[in-house]
């Protein structure tokens, strides 16, 4: 089999994200007949169709699903590989270890941090970013890690020193004929009539929703148990339960007109995440200037 180039990954990512091979094209500033070839001369190589082509756009088959979590994967150790080799180029030297939390990771802090290392003068600093969840994080600092953790600020963070980062807030995202979607807002115990997705059971959206229910001496009942927030969009999309998402996790779905948001009224449903880490002398000057980075995207 010849070798799968990067170029060519980073357009299906595109197409995939977009649904829309037009739009993906308009975004990688190139023509949509040029992205086509490339998908075509992939779906040759491996063997296997990877795009379903409509009139309305296009969607992904079982093969594609299963390559886009690979690719992913790959385009973004390739772009710490870069990151690397650009600490050659001069600049403040470091390496920050970063330990956030999944919800952390599916907003918006990879683009900050992609962000902050485009900077002028960041070439030589490289940020490693560990996945942990909440509860997890603030145990890793107090044993000693010199890292910088990024969790919510519901968990016990004593002993540890913390400064504001972004906020969130949780929805619910139905599909949109449902019978919840023409709803301005909601109260989570409004939802629990219906079947949702769920999360893995760490998880701290997941945690909040147990205590929530049980609050109200209910039970939520679980359709569909998944990983992540972009494959409880999916399962909402194909009209098969309710889930509830960040607000800031962005999906295709959405766009598309497939899956509705709808705010939820109750005040656990708006949470703020935090930088933490044990004491800031105990850091390099390359994690001071990520830290002050990030605090400035708290507003």
């Amino acid at each position: 089999m010849r070798d799968i180039d990067l170029t060519t990954l980073r357009y299906l990512v595109a197409v995939c994200d977009l649904q829309n091979i037009a739009r993906a094209a308009e975004q990688e500033l190139i023509a949509p007949s040029a992205i086509s070839k490339r998908i075509a001369a992939l779906e040759a190589t491996l063997g296997v169709p990877l795009l379903l082509r409509t009139r309305r756009g296009v969607s992904q088959t079982p093969a594609c699903e299963a390559l886009l979590e690979r690719a992913r994967t790959i385009l973004f150790e390739t772009s710490l590989i870069e990151s690397e080799m650009n600490a050659f180029g001069g600049g403040l030297q470091g390496q920050v270890r970063l330990l956030a939390s999944p919800s952390a990771i599916a907003e918006q802090l990879l683009d900050d941090v992609a962000s902050f290392m485009r900077m002028p003068g960041n070439n030589g600093i490289k940020v490693n970013i560990e996945e942990y969840t909440t509860r997890e994080i603030p145990r890793i600092l107090r044993n000693g890690s010199n890292g910088i953790g990024i969790c919510w600020n519901s968990t016990d963070l004593r002993g540890i020193q913390q400064r504001p980062y972004r906020t969130d807030d949780l929805m619910l995202a139905v599909p949109a004929q449902h019978a919840l979607a023409q709803r301005k807002t909601l109260r989570f115990e409004q939802t629990l009539d219906y079947e949702h997705v769920g999360l893995q059971p760490t998880s701290t959206v997941q945690m909040a929703l147990q205590r929530a229910a049980a609050r109200v001496g209910r039970m939520i009942n679980y359709r569909v148990v998944v990983s992540n927030f972009d494959a409880a969009f999916r399962v909402v999309a194909a009209d098969l339960a309710i889930s509830v998402i960040p607000a800031q996790v962005s999906s295709p779905h959405v766009e598309s007109g497939l899956v509705k948001l709808i705010p939820l009224s109750d005040s656990w449903a708006q949470r703020r995440f935090v930088l933490c880490y044990r004491k800031v002398e105990d850091l390099q000057a390359a994690g001071i200037r990520l830290v002050d980075y990030l605090a400035s995207r708290a507003a």
